[in-house]
């Protein structure tokens, strides 16, 4: 089974393959992982924020400002601090979810480009 960074690491080359038009626009937003203490702190000082989804696809559609994705592998599970930022940036007219591997985040983000949000409920 896949790991999160190697779900992750194939949506981010499917993407930029998939559409070139938007290459490098989807991006990841690392506050995650493990770090020096030092490091962590100096991150933390510079707004280093827990929970914050992994992605952003600074793209404005018809309804929303942008995508922000919380990435988990198939069988991962979404923090309390992840969900809160999933359900601050979906009031503040983001679509924000939280997406359990490659698949799901790949049908978020062609439903998002469609402006098609049908499917939101199976994600």
């Amino acid at each position: 089974m896949a790991s999160e960074h190697e779900e992750q690491a194939a949506l981010i080359k499917w993407f930029d393959l998939q559409h070139k038009h938007l290459r490098g626009r989807l991006f990841a937003i690392p506050n995650g992982g493990q770090r020096h203490i030092l490091v962590a702190s100096k991150l933390k000082a510079e707004g280093v924020r827990k929970g914050l989804p992994d992605l952003m696809l600074p793209v404005k559609n018809r309804d929303y400002c942008g995508l922000f994705i919380e990435m988990k592998a198939k069988k991962g599970k979404a923090t309390v601090e992840q969900l809160d930022w999933i359900d601050y940036l979906n009031d503040a007219g983001y679509f924000a979810l939280v997406c359990y591997g490659i698949d799901d985040a790949k049908m978020a983000i062609l439903n998002y480009l469609a402006n098609d949000f049908k499917i939101k409920e199976t994600l």
